[in-house]
């Protein structure tokens, strides 16, 4: 599909070797010059893709095909900590999100069962389907909120700001339920994060901390947009004044439970190695031992009931075979792909498997996929979740407002090792 610019929409190659060369290309801009110019939407470069002001590295990060600790370890040996302020924080924010998610799971179980609601309702109501249809064609006759749908549709990708102003144009103008724009954000960005995604349109909404929501401006819009090829983005009619949603359900934390670090004696005996769509790549496991076999396990349909659209679809699946195909040739095994509906033991009972070592599987669809199937295999003590030490060490802190996590960022990155003020 072509871009406004007449080029075609590209989209990051879901591969270990592009994601490395695009955190060496963003790491000299990810100090201050960061910090100053994130907040601005320019709109896709000339390829239809990049961006000069933002990493885009959450695609990579998402799949798994790169860490966070390898991010943060490559921007703090080129800016130190006080310069890259402003980027730490927005990779902390993606762990924030995933720890206070994975406390708080009936906040994923209450957004599926909303949305459901909520599909079933526009199918059920001509008005509302033909609202929605509107919203996600990008017809409603908002310039700006219609240009950012075309834009996700063709590229998978919106800027965070541009993701905020669509969030809230979509829940304060258009009056649409806030579930059903996060059913389409997962169905469509590449880099869709069941919690990142999930309680950012809370906090849009006023849920995620409450009776706090946010606005969308027209004149903000028109300041952080005016960098796009076509000029600023015009937004008229939005809602001026709107009271921030609220809800009946309550959403206690419940304790952690996370597993400990991986030792060679977990992996003793003869295991397959599962990669999956938030965990796409051997290296940031870093395994103690060489797995037997490899298996694949994309799900990209299980973000939702609907269709997953193709740049996303496409990420996820390929960045997974991709992933299995290099592990199995640097450790000489064989490699299966364990298909949707496929009955896991007879793909691993062929290879007289004992263990399954799987990346942790967080709050989200990716768990609500796979589990089922690998929960017996934790029953019986044969399952090794991998878990890297930031996410371990940084989950505890997410218990209410990302202020607990930012306050303990810097003893975080002493004991990663990645100080290096």
């Amino acid at each position: 599909m072509a871009t406004a610019r007449g080029c075609p929409a590209m989209t990051p190659a879901p591969d270990r070797t592009s994601a490395l060369a695009r955190l060496a290309a963003i790491v000299p801009a990810a100090g201050r010059h960061y910090g100053e110019t994130r907040n601005h939407d320019d709109g896709p470069g000339a390829d239809g893709w990049t961006r000069a002001n933002v990493s885009q590295l959450s695609p990579w990060l998402h799949a798994g095909v790169i860490s966070a600790p390898e991010v943060l370890e490559a921007v703090v040996a080129r800016h130190g900590m006080q310069a890259a302020e402003k980027f730490i924080a927005e990779v902390f924010w993606r762990i924030y999100f995933k720890g206070y998610l994975e406390q708080r799971p009936s906040i994923w179980r209450d957004y599926c069962g909303g949305r459901d609601a909520a599909l079933a309702a526009a199918a059920g109501d001509a008005e509302l389907r033909s609202a929605y249809a509107q919203a996600i064609e990008g017809r409603t006759g908002i310039a700006a909120f219609d240009a950012w749908a075309r834009e996700l549709v063709r590229t998978g990708y919106l800027h965070n700001h541009a993701r905020m102003w669509f969030a809230s144009i979509w829940i304060f103008t258009l009056k649409l339920d806030w579930q059903l724009g996060a059913d389409w954000f997962l169905r469509h960005l590449i880099d869709a994060d069941a919690a990142s995604n999930t309680l950012s349109w809370r906090w849009v909404a006023g849920l995620h901390t409450r009776g706090k929501h946010y606005l969308a401006r027209a004149d903000n819009i028109a300041r952080y947009t005016a960098g796009r090829p076509g000029g600023a983005l015009a937004a008229k009619g939005l809602a001026e004044d709107a009271a921030a949603l609220q809800e009946l359900a309550e959403h206690p934390r419940a304790p952690l439970d996370l597993p400990a670090p991986v030792q060679v004696a977990d992996l003793a005996a003869p295991f397959a190695l599962i990669l999956h769509d938030e965990a796409a790549h051997h290296v940031p496991l870093a395994l103690p031992a060489a797995p037997a076999l490899v298996i694949g396990a994309a799900r990209p349909s299980a973000r939702s009931p609907g269709a997953t659209g193709d740049p996303a679809r496409r990420f996820a699946a390929e960045a997974v075979a991709n992933g299995v195909a290099e592990a199995a040739a640097l450790f000489g095994c064989p490699a299966a792909v364990w298909h949707e509906g496929e009955d896991l033991a007879a793909v691993i009972e062929a290879a007289r498997i004992d263990r399954l070592a799987v990346p942790f599987l967080p709050t989200g669809w990716t768990r609500d996929a796979l589990w089922p199937q690998l929960a017996p295999h934790a029953a019986l003590g044969k399952l090794v979740p991998v878990l890297n030490d930031l996410d371990r060490a940084t989950w505890p802190h997410a218990k209410a407002g990302y202020f607990g996590v930012a306050r303990a960022i810097p003893e975080l990155l002493r004991e990663a090792g990645l100080d290096a003020s």
